[in-house]
């Protein structure tokens, strides 16, 4: 499966549009995480720990974008788009929803 932000995959051409796919992954944060990333904060660096949550939020999305053009007798994905929204009574869960075109290439 090609998954592309573009609205078409050089050298293949499409042959059929099936429409809209999403895939949504809604992950929480933890205590734990949430304290070495205020340390973080507070003497500076990367959080490795969110950066592990936000790929795999962003990975689960995508392959669940992919398995529904699938589903529908796509073999790619043309204007992806990722979003990232903030859920929760504290902001305490993300939200990634990545959606594109279902089409057939040849």
């Amino acid at each position: 499966m090609i998954s592309t932000t573009t609205p078409i995959i050089e050298g293949h051409p499409i042959e059929a549009y099936f429409g809209i796919v999403t895939g949504e992954a809604v992950v929480g944060a933890n205590i734990f995480r949430d304290l070495f990333a205020s340390i973080r904060d507070i003497v500076g660096g990367r959080s490795s720990s969110y950066e592990k949550v936000f790929a795999d939020a962003r990975a689960t999305a995508i392959r669940e974008m992919e398995m529904a053009a699938m589903n529908l007798g796509a073999n790619a994905v043309v204007g992806v788009d990722l979003d990232y929204e903030v859920l929760g009574a504290n902001n305490s869960m993300l939200m990634v929803t990545a959606s594109g075109t279902a089409v057939r290439i040849s």
